[in-house]
């Protein structure tokens, strides 16, 4: 929650506001009081704040109403360019009533911007004596366009920086830079609504103001499909780590209830990982496999403390049907997650053989999946080596032996090789 600007701010930008009212009939020597083309431009840019579409990310106002102001300073002069743009902002403040303290900030930045903007644009033309049929007339008409929206965003963000207390670069790359294709597009509207109005006249002028509103719409339209599309893709990043989060509590729970099942999942992990490079796997196969192998036992989380700690009793055969349930339930605990699904079939499978004696399905060689058959040679191996295991430990040459002994029925062969090759 911001601040309230203080007494001081908002007595400075009532003064900016009352000095506005002098210097635009000071430089109401430039004006052309052109009614026709001066109702056409309010009426656009009244229509504009009227059906502006707000951008919630960007927190900006879609709205065509500049391009009418800018058109209104190279036409009619700065003096009623700014009572188009005081006008469109009041239109706007009345449709939307946001608060006071941003309605006179808007104010004062629409009511100085185009006696600024436009003065400059003036004095360019005296200067460089550029009539209206000059090719380069355009090109002061473009300047001015950006000149307009630099002092614009200028006002504009900087009292938005003083009362959030941002920074100004966070919000020239949040709220200008996305907005810059399409304010290129406005300034070339512009051009365009220039070169028609001094080639064909106020006709002309109105057919564009048409088409200006309608792109308005199509602008403002997109960003905010492209606002949602960005909010429902945060919104799955977001559950997806919750999921990774709960996964991860899952573990450390586990880890607190079963030592071994931990110790013995990381080394898994790493075996596995390593084995993938040496059998010269993608670096995302090599990733996949160290998460398999992390979760491979999460399975066990459901099992009773009477089973998952069981070191001084022997195992009946229903502790052992509960076991072997577990590479099921490990997978329907990771395949809750979005895109875990891959890591959910290795689980499942991490327990199979190539000779179709393993559980929970009985596959076949290439029948199961080749990071499970990974997994499979590092899960035998650190059981065999771990001091920490339910068996006496063997040696890592006893254990490779093994691993020899049964690859072709129980283990992938060419993996058992890699293995050892590590």
């Amino acid at each position: 929650m911001t601040d309230r600007p203080s007494r001081r701010v908002i007595g400075l930008e009532l003064a900016a506001l009352v000095v506005a009212l002098p210097v635009a009939l000071l430089l109401d020597g430039y004006s052309d009081w052109n009614l026709g083309l001066l109702g056409t431009l309010l009426a656009m840019a009244v229509v504009s704040d009227l059906t502006a579409i707000n951008t919630k990310v960007h927190k900006t106002l879609i709205s065509s109403s500049f391009l009418a102001i800018v058109a209104g300073a190279v036409f009619l002069g700065p003096t009623p360019a700014a009572l188009i743009a005081v006008i469109a902002i009041l239109a706007g403040w009345v449709k939307d009533r946001y608060g006071r303290n941003h309605l006179l900030i808007n104010l004062v930045t629409y009511a100085w911007f185009p006696l600024i903007a436009g003065t400059l644009f003036f004095e360019t033309l005296a200067a460089t004596t550029v009539s209206s049929s000059d090719p380069s007339f355009l090109l002061l008409v473009f300047g001015l366009f950006c000149v307009s929206l630099a002092i614009d965003f200028t006002l504009i963000a900087g009292y938005s920086c003083y009362e959030e207390r941002s920074r100004f670069i966070t919000k020239v790359q949040r709220g200008l830079i996305p907005l810059l294709p399409s304010e290129l597009a406005s300034a070339l509207l512009a051009v365009g609504v220039a070169y028609a109005y001094v080639q064909i006249g106020l006709a002309a002028v109105a057919l564009l103001a048409v088409l200006v509103v309608v792109f308005q719409h199509l602008v403002g339209a997109l960003l905010v499909s492209q606002e949602r599309g960005d909010e429902l893709e945060l919104r799955a990043r977001q559950l997806a780590g919750f999921q990774v989060a709960l996964l991860s509590a899952l573990l450390r729970t586990l880890d607190l209830r079963d030592k071994m099942t931990a110790r013995h999942s990381a080394a898994v992990a790493r075996y596995s990982r390593e084995i993938a490079l040496q059998a010269g796997m993608s670096e995302a196969e090599q990733e996949l496999a160290h998460t398999a192998g992390l979760l491979h036992d999460i399975g066990k989380f459901v099992l009773p403390d009477r089973i998952l700690k069981s070191t001084d009793r022997r195992l009946t055969e229903d502790d052992w049907q509960e076991i072997r349930k577990h590479p099921y339930e490990g997978a329907r605990i990771v395949s809750q997650i979005d895109g875990y699904a891959p890591i959910s079939d290795i689980i499942l499978a991490h327990h199979e053989r190539l000779d179709g004696l393993g559980y929970p399905r009985g596959l076949r060689g290439e029948q199961i999946p080749m990071i499970s058959r990974i997994i499979a040679i590092a899960d035998v191996y650190d059981v065999m080596t771990a001091r920490d295991s339910y068996r006496e430990p063997v040696s890592s040459y006893e254990a490779i032996e093994e691993l020899r002994r049964v690859s072709g029925t129980q283990l992938d062969g060419r993996f058992v090789e890699a293995f050892v090759e590590v």
